[in-house]
């Protein structure tokens, strides 16, 4: 492992104090690279641009949506001169559809620009560079999202229900008919979906409309006010034609509307398990990268039999049910009391009984929890975006000589590698996930070990 110094070109300094910047202003721009988050940088007056929508090496013209200091966010409202990569992109509506904010950029140079997104953040924030960079985990381009959220609003003003996704830079709705990024078998329920909603009697009492796949599909209706009995049965009677479980949600968590119904759920295939789960469960929305990336979590992790084994925000066990197959015994810690229990569900369903879950504040002190008084061999960590700094900070007093920490936050993941540095671990693998692709979301896998004491 070799640490590194020194900090990236962020705004130049000095210059002569601007004057502010309204909201809306027009502005033409040279852009220099991407930020991490796929925006395009320009640099202009002593302002540090970041600009939706452009490309490095692009003239465009921006639209300023905020200024604070000398940092402005902007959008691209038109390519003056288009950058050597931009391609024209796959999806209809890019560009005005929030979702996929590379969609203008090869999947080749996607996957460039994550890496040196993760590249940057361990240099930066850590020092570190990993011995060896790991080839990143890739699955299809498009037809990969198994889960998605259709945003359904009521406008008053043209008495229509809109429906569709989230603009880019815009709280406004994007009428979609048609999503390349769904898997396949959503594909036909989302197009025929504003049919549906736009015919149902009562259509403000709807807030929201969620699509999953995986043993089967499902749809869970987000509803504001009791929905009339005839919009019930429309629903019902949809689900039918196209296959699909039907969920209702009110004030309270989700519900199957048909009781008798097969638990949702997917297949780990490598390994013959089948999870269970709901809506509203947080499930990784691609299987393709999910079941590569659970494959080389173990093969880097290298679990034996005769070890204990740790696994800290568990969630349903995606990870913590196929380490129960290769080691002694799994410890599954999860924060969320409904994943706690439906981990507890899988494990019992897949007949591993040296998987035991536990629900505890990850955010807290580790010391005297009883399921961590015995140690663990090895630790595999999958924490939200805010990181596990203070997991981290006690891993080593559990005697893991091996951490294996999955990251939806480059940021995150590079302070926490500095604590386990500090702890005398060594990065020994790193890569990125391309769990999403078409989008500048960045995961990741470190894999951090630390040489037995001495004696």
């Amino acid at each position: 492992m070799t640490r590194r110094t020194g900090g990236l070109r962020f705004q130049p300094s000095g210059g002569a104090r601007s004057a502010p910047l309204q909201a809306g202003r027009k502005q033409v721009l040279s852009i220099e690279r991407l930020a991490h988050d796929g925006r395009g940088i320009a640099f202009v007056d002593g302002r540090t641009w970041f600009v939706s929508g452009a490309l490095a090496g692009e003239q465009v013209e921006a639209r300023v949506l905020g200024a604070r200091n000398r940092i402005v966010d902007a959008h691209a409202e038109r390519i003056l001169a288009a950058g050597p990569l931009r391609r024209v992109a796959p999806c209809a509506h890019a560009g005005r559809c929030g979702g996929c904010t590379l969609q203008a950029l090869p999947h080749a140079e996607q996957l460039a620009l994550k890496q040196r997104t993760l590249a940057e953040q361990l240099a930066r924030f850590a020092g570190l560079a990993p011995e060896k960079w790991a080839p990143p985990l890739v699955g299809p381009e498009f037809g990969y999202r198994r889960r998605a959220r259709i945003a359904v609003r009521w406008n008053a003003t043209s008495g229509r229900l809109e429906v569709g996704f989230r603009a880019a830079a815009s709280q406004a709705i994007v009428t979609i008919d048609d999503c390349p990024v769904l898997v396949w078998p959503l594909q036909p329920i989302l197009r025929a979906l504003p049919t549906l909603l736009h015919g149902l009697a009562r259509p403000r009492a709807l807030g929201h409309v969620e699509l999953f796949h995986g043993n089967t599909s499902a749809i869970l209706v987000r509803h504001t006010a009791p929905l009339a009995d005839a919009d019930l049965q429309r629903l019902r009677v949809f689900c039918r034609e196209y296959s699909a479980q039907l969920w209702l949600q009110g004030r309270d968590e989700p519900r199957a509307d048909a009781l008798e119904e097969a638990p949702l759920g997917y297949r780990l295939e490598p390994w013959g398990l089948e999870l269970g789960y709901r809506p509203g469960d947080f499930v990784q929305v691609n299987a393709v990268v999910n079941e590569s990336m659970v494959v080389q979590a173990l093969e880097w992790l290298a679990p034996r039999p005769e070890e204990r084994v740790l696994d800290l925000f568990s969630g349903l066990g995606n990870f913590a049910l196929p380490l129960a197959q290769r080691s002694r015994e799994v410890v599954a810690v999860e924060g969320v009391a409904p994943m706690v229990e439906r981990g507890r569900e899988n494990a019992s369903r897949n007949g591993l009984n040296n998987l035991h879950f536990w629900q505890a504040d990850l955010s807290k002190p580790l010391a005297g929890a009883s399921w961590a008084a015995a140690g663990f061999a090895a630790v595999l960590c999958d924490p939200p975006r805010d990181g596990a700094l203070e997991a981290m900070r006690q891993v080593g007093s559990l005697g893991a000589g091996r951490v294996l920490y999955v990251s939806c936050n480059p940021a995150t993941l590079a302070r926490d590698a500095a604590e386990l540095a500090g702890q005398g671990y060594r990065l020994r693998r790193a890569g990125i996930l391309d769990m999403f692709p078409q989008t500048a979301h960045v995961e990741a896998m470190a894999l951090f070990e630390r040489e037995p004491a001495a004696g």
